[in-house]
């Protein structure tokens, strides 16, 4: 095949009448034909996708460059910053040999560029914090995150439709607890039991001292109020999205965490976002990195549920893109859904490297320019494969594409640039302080010192007492612990976990009533 017909050809599938996100220019015998734009059409952007590719491949620049051409589009975009590098992309970038080559080779003029950026923390430590309270989590994230078998997801179904039914709050993992010890023994285990059925004593310890453990990880606070409000995803400034970024660096040991916190996130977009029908930009367009991190030992409640939020969320205006090493760490029924692929080098060291490999490239289109097997593997820093979705909906020819370079720092931010830039942010104070609202830990206390009074009361009567007798000191929550059924079960461990003296930590103060 000539040079002319392979640039003819990439011309005409990837001509975009629209707006339209330039990736690069496609590389055909070794050569790079700068006049073969790869463009991904902005409106496309709603089927979601996939970067893929083996570590040091070039993804996380690939995430930089779509990120940074959505928000100069307008759009903004959330997306997590893995290792705390890419904060840089509120800066704009210096120019280097490596770039102006890259540049040349493409025949574009490289414009330096720092972009709106929102940072943004689990942890509270390197960004503003985020939130959400156990109950806008749900019982099926909640399970993944706890790792909870069948049985004890079955109890968590019923601790939230208790909850649900009730009208009690449960805003923190303490409101969790309390609600968990109510209906697992004394008054709440007869309230529930023809309604609910009976939560076992063990079963409740086992769920317990997982909440304990998930503490003493350091991150309890990411449950509460104030809860975040998916409204600040949507910011612009002087007419450009903001780009979201979540600093997880500092939670690098709790993976399941802040990968359910983000699906999580996704989940609340979806729910709370009116229809928006095909659109000519996404409203927000939503990055899931390491994202084999979501679907790993995942139950079949959990892969239900991101099944039908990617089918279903693509109406709401959002556009998701995972980021993984491998395609199959995605499942297959979610992959259908991903229209856009990106796709850096494979190394194939092993015979399940070429396995994957081979399963790989019966993705994508076939070509008649390249021996896609070869060639996958041969691709360099800054290549990859590409098809996308055109803008009627038909996938467009498969190319190797030197991809640009992006506008920004490609890497973090100075330690003071980084604070004045987390100083400067309303969010960052918005978000600061927490709030402790009325909620199912105050409610259920109040039920239970009622019941125990009433009881009392009974009590002195059948007793023929007419003194009238001091009421007995109200217990604390230590003491709660130490006379529950349940705790008993768990001693020493859940004491120091209550305590925080594991970690250092101190779980939320309470009001006492």
């Amino acid at each position: 095949m000539s040079a002319e017909k392979f640039i003819e050809s990439i011309h005409r599938s990837y001509t975009v009448a629209g707006s339209g996100i330039y990736l690069g220019a496609g590389i055909y015998q070794g050569a790079i034909h700068a006049q073969a734009k790869v463009n991904l059409p902005l409106r496309m952007m709603t089927r979601h996708g996939l970067v893929t590719g083996a570590t040091g491949s070039g993804k996380t620049r690939t995430l930089q460059l779509l990120a940074e051409q959505l928000s100069a589009a307008g759009v903004p975009v959330f997306m997590p910053d893995m290792k705390g590098d890419i904060s840089g992309m509120a800066k704009e970038g210096a120019v280097n040999d490596k770039i102006t080559e890259r540049a040349n080779a493409l025949d574009i003029q490289y414009t330096p560029s720092g972009f709106p950026v929102e940072l943004y923390s689990l942890s509270g430590k390197v960004g503003a914090q985020m939130r959400a309270t156990v109950t806008e989590f749900g019982p099926v994230l909640l399970s993944k995150i706890l790792e909870l078998n069948e049985v004890q997801r079955g109890v968590m179904m019923i601790l939230f439709k208790y909850a649900d039914d009730k009208d009690l709050p449960v805003v923190d993992l303490n409101d969790l607890k309390k609600v968990l010890n109510y209906l697992s023994e004394g008054a709440g285990a007869a309230e529930i039991k023809n309604d609910y059925g009976k939560i076992s004593s063990s079963t409740a310890g086992t769920i317990l001292r997982k909440i304990v453990a998930l503490e003493q990880q350091g991150i309890n606070h990411l449950f509460g109020e104030k809860s975040f409000d998916i409204d600040d995803l949507f910011e612009k400034v002087d007419g450009r999205g903001v780009i979201s970024l979540l600093n997880v660096s500092d939670i690098q040991s709790q993976p399941a965490v802040f990968s359910t916190f983000m699906l999580a996130l996704l989940a609340e977009l979806y729910q709370n976002l009116p229809e928006a029908g095909d659109l000519d930009k996404p409203k927000l367009v939503f990055f899931l990195d390491e994202a084999h991190l979501l679907f790993k030992d995942a139950p079949k409640a959990f892969l239900d549920q991101i099944d039908q939020i990617i089918r279903l969320i693509r109406s709401k205006g959002v556009g998701v893109f995972f980021c993984t090493q491998l395609t199959q760490d995605v499942p297959a029924n979610v992959l259908a859904q991903l229209g856009n692929r990106v796709h850096h080098v494979i190394r194939a060291f092993t015979p399940n490297d070429v396995k994957a490999l081979k399963e790989t490239i019966k993705t994508f289109p076939r070509s008649e320019y390249y021996d896609m097997e070869q060639q996958f593997t041969q691709l360099g820093t800054g290549q990859a494969f590409i098809t996308v979705l055109n803008e009627k909906g038909v996938p467009t020819e498969t190319v190797v594409t030197h991809l640009a370079p992006p506008a920004s720092v490609m890497g973090p931010l100075s330690e003071s640039e980084y604070k004045s830039q987390l100083e400067s942010s309303d969010l960052y104070k918005k978000y600061r302080e927490a709030v402790d609202p009325r909620s199912a830990f105050e409610i259920l206390e109040e039920k239970m010192n009622a019941t125990r009074k009433e009881q009392e009361e009974k009590t002195r009567e059948v007793q023929g007492q007419r003194t009238t007798t001091r009421t007995p000191k109200e217990k604390g929550t230590f003491d709660e612990v130490l006379s529950s059924p349940v705790s008993k079960q768990i001693g020493r461990e859940l004491v120091r976990g209550v305590f925080g003296m594991l970690f250092g930590t101190t779980t939320r103060t309470r009001r006492r009533y």
